[in-house]
This record gives structure tokens, C-alpha cells and sequence, in this order.
């Protein structure tokens, strides 16, 4: 059993990096990747926890990507959702990428400090760093605003939190800035890594055009596409493995794991509640 997508402390899960391989060691996993969102900062921690338990240490990222962009205005088909790129086995991070991810560390606090102003104005006695406790050190994200807003007696839970308030389209969400895909993929790529599409079903784009959308981005540099997550049902999940597989691009599978915010996610398994096997390691640049 392994797992190719979770989160730490080190952005917006709950868990030490080095807490997150014990549990994923102690659950059994053989590999694990770590793959936090527009950051690397956790890598060390987990690869030096990694060795002595024996687990397969896999050094990743998840690259928020830019939704509208003019260049490919008729090339692609509109994406309504979100747009995630893992970036997996870049264990050699290429110059530029960690002034990338500060820019967008940069962008990411303007973004949550617009987020704070919305709550203000909806009557809401928002403090950031009230906010920025509940990530513990880590990259602030949604799931400490809706920490917050649990603690302040707004809503019950997170599931609430993101159906009211901090859900695309809701009063206090506030979309973060990202990059272009094949500056992306150029910099997964440059770090030794392969650019995977994180959970493609997000993307909100129909069945009848997504082949079209991943021929275009495998021209641009993606690699392969995440089939298998938890947030799909098993039958898109194997009619993605499918298509996937018939365009010559790499299946991976994940839990994207969270913790406590996300507790119907756990290590080592994705949708449909499946063991995520080591065939999904197949095409992965490992060391």
C-alpha cells in the first residue's frame, strides 16, 4: 500500500511532516508522497523521518495553476473548477523554483487578508492571526479560516464552513493567484520531477472533452494525470485510468490526506474506499 498525494503542517494538513510518515509507516505504507500545496518546505523533515522507518520517501508538490489564461483561449476547453499540478520526484529542486514558490506564498497571504476583510464586512470579528494559529507555522489555508470560523460559533463544522462561506462562489472565498501550466510543468520538470494532474474531475470540464484537454497538455509537458482520488467515484475513476492510459500518460492514485479537516481521507486509500496499490508507482522517478 502507498499513497501519492498528501498534505502536512507544512500547508494546510495537521500533521508534523515527520508525524505524517510515522502514521503513513505505522498504517503499513511502503511510500509515501508529500506533496504540499506551493510548498517544499516539509521535505526535509519527512525524508529524514522516512529512512529509519523504512518508507519510501516520494518529494513532491502541488502547484496551484491559472485557470484563464488568453494564450490558450480556444485551445483548451473552459475549466470552471480548480486546477491542481503535482509535481512528484523532484528530489533535485530546480533555481528557480523555490523563488516561485515564495512569489506565490507572497500571493497567498494577500489573498487570506482579502479573505479577513470579507469577514469583517459581514459583521464577522476576524483577527489573521487568530486564523494563522489554527496552521500551526504552516502555509495558512481554507481550512483555517473554517477552524476560525468553528471557534467563533459561525458554523459547526468544516463541511459547513466551505458550503456557506469559503466554497468557490461563496462570500469569503477568494481565488488565489497561480501559474501558467507550462512554466509549471517546466519547473517539476527541471527539478527531476514528472507533472501530474491532481484530481482532473475538479476541473469541472465534460467527458466528451477532456480527451481533447489532456492531449493539449501532454504537448505542453504533462506527464500524467491523478485517476484515482478520493473525491470521484470509482467508475470515473477507471474510465480515467482508461483515457489516460490510451494517451500514454502516467496513473497515479492518492488520498490526499489532510487530517482532522478532512477526516474521511486516510492514508493509503482513495475513492471508493480502494487500498492504493504499488502498481501506481510505474512511471514515477524514483531514487
Amino acid at each position: 500500500m502507498i499513497d501519492l498525494h498528501t498534505h502536512s503542517s507544512a500547508s494546510d494538513g495537521d500533521l508534523k511532516p515527520a508525524q505524517l510518515v510515522e502514521k503513513a509507516a505505522g498504517l503499513g505504507l511502503g511510500a509515501l508522497a508529500l506533496t504540499d500545496h506551493d510548498t517544499i518546505t516539509g521535505l526535509p523533515e519527512a525524508k529524514k523521518a522516512a529512512g529509519p522507518l523504512g518508507i519510501r520517501l516520494i518529494s513532491g508538490v502541488e502547484l496551484e495553476i491559472q485557470t484563464e489564461n488568453p494564450e490558450t483561449e480556444g485551445i483548451l476547453p473552459v475549466i470552471n473548477g480548480e486546477f491542481h499540478l503535482l509535481g512528484l520526484g523532484i528530489d533535485k529542486p530546480s533555481p528557480e523554483l523555490p523563488a516561485v514558490l515564495e512569489h506565490l506564498a507572497a500571493a497567498r497571504d494577500r489573498r487570506n487578508r482579502e479573505m479577513i476583510e470579507r469577514m469583517r464586512a459581514a459583521g464577522i470579528d476576524a483577527d489573521y492571526r487568530a486564523v494563522t494559529a489554527f496552521a500551526g507555522g504552516g502555509i495558512v489555508g481554507r481550512p483555517h479560516f473554517g477552524a476560525f470560523l468553528i471557534s467563533r460559533g459561525v458554523v459547526k463544522n468544516q463541511e459547513q464552513a466551505f458550503k456557506r462561506w469559503l466554497g468557490k462562489g461563496r462570500p469569503f472565498y477568494v481565488p488565489k493567484e497561480g501559474l501558467e501550466f507550462e512554466k509549471a510543468a517546466g519547473l517539476i520538470h527541471d527539478s527531476g520531477g514528472i507533472a501530474v494532474l491532481a484530481h482532473p474531475m475538479s476541473l469541472y470540464v465534460a467527458w466528451g472533452r477532456l480527451p481533447g484537454l489532456f492531449a493539449v497538455l501532454r504537448e505542453k509537458g504533462l506527464d500524467g494525470i491523478e485517476a484515482w482520488h478520493p473525491a470521484a467515484k470509482p467508475k470515473a475513476c477507471k474510465r480515467l485510468e482508461e483515457l489516460g492510459r490510451d494517451l500514454g500518460l502516467c496513473i497515479t492514485a492518492g488520498s490526499d490526506f489532510h487530517g482532522s479537516a478532512r477526516p474521511d481521507r486516510k492514508l493509503g486509500y482513495t475513492a471508493g474506499d480502494h487500498r492504493i496499490e504499488d502498481r501506481f508507482l510505474e512511471g514515477l522517478p524514483l531514487t
